[in-house]
């Protein structure tokens, strides 16, 4: 039975110029998903610094779910992946912060290595917003992984929790399956007949997927289905990016090996330049 993913969700606190849209966006996700809220602050516990906290939560324009401050002293990636582990949590919120004089987002070194060993989903958001910026479309990966049919059920699940009414599968496809020499006709129709079989295959595993989510969702949230061939992670960001997704929604790697720090894998890619938002589904 489909069921309420988030039931406790976490966040960095950060007395930073973000510090109202980040808290601001954690009760509001919070109070969507029906869940309670676990702010966590690494460094001292300082009078102004609480009162600073109050007045934002107490300024917040909706209801405000039920919610806990801890004070923890220790490097922030430690703390915050005991914090995850000791409440529970189901997903870990983090702000991503801009490259200074350059276009594009970065996560910094704490949130690369939350992203990469925290247990829990993590959302990171380019763009927290003191007003809400309404979630409306979304692409999930739909590469052949183990990870992927919880992928797409988390993202019919958060989506519907968002209010959000449209969803992207994107099967990146390696162009590497379709390894034919194109140099005349002949080739391309071999070409051509190679890629269609393997669309097909691709569609009957997503569909396969597909029947284990609820009717209801799928009769509230318009989906559809792209193939792509390209390199993965960077193919599907650039869908995204292109699309104007409000989020993209991954698979955390099975294993992180030395390999994964000399060849990028498809996450790294959307590390190194997000598109969007992105929640990474455990």
């Amino acid at each position: 039975m489909y069921k309420n993913e988030y039931n406790t969700v976490l966040v960095g606190v950060a007395f930073s110029p973000n510090l109202q849209a980040n808290v601001f966006e954690a009760l509001r996700m919070s109070a969507l998903f029906n869940a309670s809220l676990v702010m966590v602050h690494v460094g001292e516990k300082k009078d102004s610094k609480e009162a600073m906290l109050q007045k934002i939560i107490a300024d917040f324009p909706g209801s405000t779910p039920e919610y806990t401050v801890l004070w923890k002293a220790g490097h922030p990636v430690e703390v915050l992946l005991r914090a995850c582990e000791d409440e529970k949590a189901d997903i870990l919120i983090l702000g991503a912060l801009k490259r200074e004089g350059l276009l594009k987002y970065y996560i910094g070194s704490v949130a690369r290595k939350l992203t990469r060993k925290c247990h829990c989903d993590v959302l990171l958001l380019i763009k927290p917003s003191v007003e809400r910026m309404p979630c409306s479309y979304a692409v999930v990966n739909g590469l052949a992984h183990e990870k992927t049919e919880k992928a797409i059920a988390r993202a019919f699940y958060v989506l519907d929790s968002l209010g959000a009414t449209r969803l992207t599968i994107v099967e990146e496809i390696p162009e590497d399956d379709v390894a034919i020499k194109v140099d005349d006709d002949r080739g391309l129709r071999k070409s051509t007949i190679v890629k269609e079989r393997i669309k097909m295959r691709e569609d009957s595993r997503v569909k396969k997927i597909l029947m284990h989510i609820p009717e209801k969702l799928k009769h509230t949230i318009n989906y559809d289905v792209q193939h792509i061939f390209g390199r993965r992670g960077y193919s599907i960001g650039h869908f995204a990016r292109v699309k104007r997704a409000d989020l993209l929604i991954m698979n955390a790697p099975s294993k992180l090996t030395l390999l994964d720090r000399l060849f990028p894998h498809d996450l790294e890619y959307i590390l190194s330049d997000l598109p969007t938002d992105v929640l990474i589904v455990r």
